[in-house]
């Protein structure tokens, strides 16, 4: 993660989130069309549909370890130490462990020991501070970090990165979130650490653009991924509805998840 967080400058560093091995293959051969780094990432709530990491963390690897772009593979959003162990122990060297629901000293202390666990073991940790909406359909604009607050958490914790609440929420399916670029440059120069914007799904291609340019380093995207899918199958099956072969309405929802992850890398280089 380090190495493709200063390869992406100075531009930002796209993290696309997997569901099916589609995603993770859209994925990498975008990377490597865009010539850009790219992160596979896998959160819990994904572990929890497929029953497990192993399978899916594996594939992720193996397309990373063969691919001619720069990839890596990150467990996002774990909420438990026992997530994070199984995802170092299969290989993944990055993790996002979310405490962002404890009281903030719960939040610190936890953190600290997963930091502390992880960087023994040279795995790259970052972490959330802020209340991020849209986990449960709530688009929250008021909550945001706290500069100060963030910079005493990161000294505390020595997490690799922080994701903070800056106007961005998870899961929409509309382009107008709103972010506050004045409290994204504040929190960029106050920390030493890069930052990461989760919900980039539900921002216009300028707020992203500008994000970036105002420090945001790490931007994850689902949503506009599982919307690109979804749509390129419902036209499939609507075309040729007599089709039950899963490949047939696979493929074209994997060209347009590739198409989707293309256009975020030529946006996050700046080119």
């Amino acid at each position: 993660m380090p190495e493709l967080l200063a390869l992406a400058r100075p531009g930002g560093l796209g993290a696309f989130n997997v569901v099916t091995l589609e995603h993770a293959e859209a994925i990498a051969a975008a990377a490597e069309a865009a010539e850009r780094p790219a992160v596979l990432q896998i959160s819990e709530n994904t572990v929890r549909y497929h029953g497990g990491l192993k399978p899916l963390a594996r594939a992720c690897l193996q397309l990373a370890a063969d691919s001619t772009a720069a990839l890596t593979v990150h467990l996002d959003h774990a909420t438990s130490r026992e997530s994070i162990t199984a995802a170092v122990e299969v290989g993944v060297t990055s993790v996002m462990y979310d405490g962002s629901a404890l009281e903030y000293a719960a939040n610190v202390e936890s953190t600290a020991a997963v930091a502390r666990w992880c960087r023994e073991r040279g795995v790259h940790v970052e972490a959330e501070l802020g209340a991020i909406g849209g986990k449960d359909g709530a688009h929250t604009p008021g909550v945001r970090t706290d500069p100060d607050e963030a910079a005493a958490f990161v000294s505390a914790t020595a997490v690799d990165a922080l994701a903070v609440a800056v106007g961005s929420a998870h899961a929409m399916h509309t382009r107008d979130a709103v972010l506050d670029d004045e409290l994204i440059a504040r929190l960029a120069a106050k920390l030493p650490v890069p930052l990461v914007l989760h919900g980039s799904s539900g921002v216009s291609d300028a707020g992203l653009r500008s994000a970036i340019d105002h420090g945001m380093a790490k931007i994850n995207i689902a949503t506009r991924l599982n919307i690109a899918l979804t749509a390129a199958v419902r036209a499939a099956l609507a075309e040729h509805p007599e089709i039950s072969d899963p490949r047939r309405y696979l493929t074209p929802g994997r060209s347009e998840m590739r198409r989707e992850v293309e256009h975020f890398l030529h946006l996050m280089s700046g080119r």
